[in-house]
């Protein structure tokens, strides 16, 4: 994410006292409830959706995460990678590719 939006999230939740209620708890229950959202826009018709409501869904899911970075101190290239890296691991090419079993049963 560019350092303007970045920027532009933290303007927001500063300028409305919002990190009060931004703690870890609280933002781990917000990124599950806008998710959830973002579920709700393909209940009943996987084909058929409003594309504009999944954008807005999304970014709320990414302004979130963008929080619990900042509440968290976390880089998120850094913890990507960390976690790309245990994927690799977990999931070798020879073993998983066009497999979606999980890690530990893949043989």
């Amino acid at each position: 994410m560019k350092q303007e939006t970045k920027d532009r999230i933290r303007k927001i939740k500063t300028d409305r006292n919002w990190s009060e209620s931004h703690s870890p708890a609280n933002l781990a229950k917000s990124i599950s409830i806008e998710a959830n959202e973002l579920l709700e826009c393909f209940q009943w018709d996987e084909e058929n959706y409003d594309r504009e409501h999944v954008i807005e869904e999304l970014a709320d899911v990414i302004v979130y995460c963008q929080d619990m970075l900042d509440v968290l101190g976390l880089d998120v290239d850094q913890i990507v990678n960390d976690k790309m890296e245990m994927n690799e691991k977990k999931y070798p090419v020879e073993k998983a590719k066009g497999n979606a079993t999980k890690y530990n049963i893949l043989k």
